[in-house]
């Protein structure tokens, strides 16, 4: 049985909207972004829902929405605000704070793989499925996204 738009928008509207806010870093934009994606998906709802992944045709339209809003705005926006799916068990805060604000400095592609790797969970497929490249390309982006974030915290260390 198919799900109605209605049912499968209240189901997955929260966690669209928290990975948008960690990919735009402002949750205004994120919400502007989930709400652009969600109705083009409402206006082709028929054929996006027969796909086998809906929910990862979604999280790509919130991508490539990211990916178009970060080239028009051309602006840096902090990520403020930005919580994990669960509670933050480490008692770190700070140092939260300081690697997402780190992650947002990096180039958006390399951005958007950290993050549906390290808060999505994503795998190598699964990120390349979603940003469009091979999984070759996303090993690129982390390997130098992790690359540049050690570099930040050793200027930071030096400090």
């Amino acid at each position: 049985m198919t799900t109605s738009f209605e049912e499968f928008a209240a189901a997955q509207v929260t966690p669209l909207l928290r990975y948008a806010t960690v990919l735009t870093g402002d949750p205004h934009l994120a919400q502007d972004v989930v709400q652009e994606c969600l109705l083009r998906a409402q206006q082709r709802w028929a054929r996006i829902s027969g796909v086998d992944a809906p929910v990862a045709y979604l999280k790509r339209m919130v991508t490539n929405e990211y990916l178009s809003w970060r080239r028009r705005l051309k602006t840096h926006l902090p990520l403020t605000g930005v919580d994990p799916p669960g509670p933050d068990l480490t008692g770190h805060y700070d140092e939260r704070e300081d690697m997402l604000q780190r992650i947002d400095k990096l180039p958006r592609k390399q951005k958007a793989a950290v993050v549906l790797r390290f808060y999505e969970g994503f795998d190598d497929a699964e990120i390349a499925a979603t940003l469009g490249c091979s999984q070759g390309t996303v090993r690129s982006h982390i390997s130098r996204a992790l690359a540049t974030l050690r570099a930040a915290e050793k200027v930071k260390e030096a400090l």
